[in-house]
């Protein structure tokens, strides 16, 4: 894994991340292959699928290829699969939730944490610290509870998940409270001013490893509907005579966007993150546009952060990465360490 930012280039003022040594080696995400310790490598077995989750059956294709696959265009399949994947791989029983949420790509959530916790290993003279002692922070956790579904799964960890709907906050705990031994591990809390991300969310004494964030994409509904339009078109799915979804995968508002769209979340973040800086071990977010990394930097440096690190990732075609900061010093890391982690 190489972790210093790829962009953008050394004569720009984005913060220089401190040498560390790295947990994994890293794959070519030119190649768009996943992280090593991804469970979703290669093809599926789906009679494997089917046979754990018979519903399944109902939603699988032949693809142009001659493969068994499931027609990505239609949500009610992707949920479907969803709910097997985490059942087969994951041993999570009982999966669902409500009508236009959004139904996330599980490789792609799975390597987030997994680079995640190759990063708290830097922390750790390269071993990757396990089980309850590890507590992270979902911003954003959604109805379908993902991140701490598959962080408590792959590494035994501690979530508090943080939504500013509701509705997501309601669907994610029926989702821990159905499978034995999530509750225990598994906390959500709604944040109720949806103008602050950790201001009035945390208290003062809790600590935090890590925070993740997938955030908002687009700028508005508008720009998110054209979005789904425009990749139905590339994946030459637009057929005129087929009724497709609205917005790629489900999602709600806010799910999908927010004012000023992922640059203006995500700077926000940032700026939070200082008043809290002390309180957690690394903040990240995913950057879904790479045009937006040279003003998450110029942000971060602003911000005062004290190590940065960008991690590009890859799944097939799609390109992705994500941002992690700290306001810790090496000395104050190590002592994170020795105080949580020993």
């Amino acid at each position: 894994m190489s972790l210093p930012p790829k962009r953008p280039s050394r004569k720009s003022a984005a913060p220089r991340p401190a040498a560390s040594k790295p947990a994994a080696a890293k794959p070519d995400a030119g190649k768009g292959q996943l992280h090593p310790r991804n469970r979703h490598q290669g093809r599926y077995d789906f009679p494997v699928l089917i046979k754990a989750s018979p519903e399944l059956a109902a939603f699988v294709i032949i693809n142009p290829y001659g493969k068994e696959s499931i027609d990505f265009a239609n949500p009610a399949a992707v949920k479907v699969f969803n709910r097997a994947l985490l059942k087969q791989f994951y041993g999570i029983a009982q999966w669902d939730i409500p009508t236009d949420y959004l139904c996330p790509p599980i490789p792609g959530r799975a390597d987030y944490l997994h680079y995640l916790a190759d990063l708290l290993a830097t922390c750790n003279a390269g071993e990757i610290p396990r089980g309850a002692k590890v507590r992270a922070l979902d911003v954003g956790v959604g109805a379908n509870c993902i991140y701490p579904l598959l962080g408590n799964r792959e590494y035994a960890w501690r979530f508090l998940g943080s939504d500013i709907a509701a509705e997501a906050i309601a669907s994610a705990t029926a989702i821990v409270h159905a499978n034995p031994g999530l509750p225990e591990a598994i906390e959500l809390r709604q944040q109720n001013d949806s103008a602050h991300i950790f201001q009035g969310l945390l208290n003062s004494d809790e600590r935090f490893d890590l925070t993740l964030c997938n955030p908002p994409f687009h700028a508005s509904a508008e720009e998110a509907s054209s979005g789904s339009k425009r990749k139905w078109r590339n994946l030459g799915k637009l057929d005129p005579k087929r009724k497709l979804p609205v917005l790629n995968f489900g999602g709600q508002a806010a799910e999908l966007w927010c004012k000023g769209g992922e640059a203006a979340f995500v700077s926000k973040l940032i700026k939070e993150s200082v008043q809290v800086g002390q309180q957690v071990l690394w903040f990240s977010s995913l950057i879904s546009k790479a045009s937006n990394l040279p003003g998450v930097y110029s942000a971060l440096k602003q911000a005062g952060a004290v190590q940065v690190h960008t991690v590009e990732m890859a799944q097939g075609q799609k390109q992705s990465r994500f941002v992690a900061w700290t306001f810790q010093s090496l000395a104050q890391q190590q002592a994170w360490r020795q105080a949580r982690w020993q």
